[in-house]
């Protein structure tokens, strides 16, 4: 068996029409990045030393590809797209599951929220996406005030119990006296 070595580069990898590649040449990384506010050494020392931007755009495609932090492990070792896109190397080592916790916990709730809202404003400003509205039936939600309102007629009922058949039952007496809440 012959051993060949070739010398590739990850750039040359990626398709062109590779949608992380359009994700890439859409968005500004560099602004999303800067929005989050902590120092650069402390990244460095607390997170296995990847650095702000690499991990930043680790959680990224986490969040696109909806992948858990032992997944994004192992797709950042076995797929040479996410590597591309996170600016990692072919052979080098990529993060650990607990790296992307710990980054996530040094980063904080707001500044991940205001880390997808930048992208979501950029997505937005290239109209990409748009404001959709949601809209909920509140007919099938039970409020809490009704189900105490339905325990507590239960209980003068004589009931021990108190479930969804019984409170079923105690609606549509309550509707038949017309005592509805």
């Amino acid at each position: 068996m012959i051993k060949q070595t070739e010398i590739v580069n990850i750039e040359s990898l990626i398709s062109i029409k590779h949608p992380y590649r359009e994700f890439k040449r859409m968005l500004d990384f560099k602004e999303i990045i800067e929005n989050i506010k902590f120092e650069e050494a402390k990244t460095d020392a607390g997170a296995d030393g990847y650095g702000k931007n690499r991990l930043t755009l680790c959680l990224i495609l986490q969040f696109l590809e909806d992948l858990s932090d032992r997944e994004m492990e192992r797709y950042m070792r076995e797929n040479l797209a996410g590597k591309w896109f996170a600016d990692f190397g072919i052979s080098e080592e990529t993060p650990t599951y607990s790296t992307f916790c710990k980054f996530r916990n040094m980063i904080g709730t707001k500044n991940m929220g205001n880390l997808f809202e930048s992208v979501n404003a950029q997505i937005k400003q290239k109209g990409m996406m748009r404001e959709v509205f949601t809209f909920v039936d509140s007919s099938a939600l039970i409020s809490k005030l009704t189900t105490w309102e339905e325990r507590d007629r239960a209980i003068k009922n004589g009931e021990t119990t108190f479930n969804n058949e019984i409170a079923k039952k105690e609606e549509i007496s309550s509707r038949q006296t017309g005592t509805i809440w």
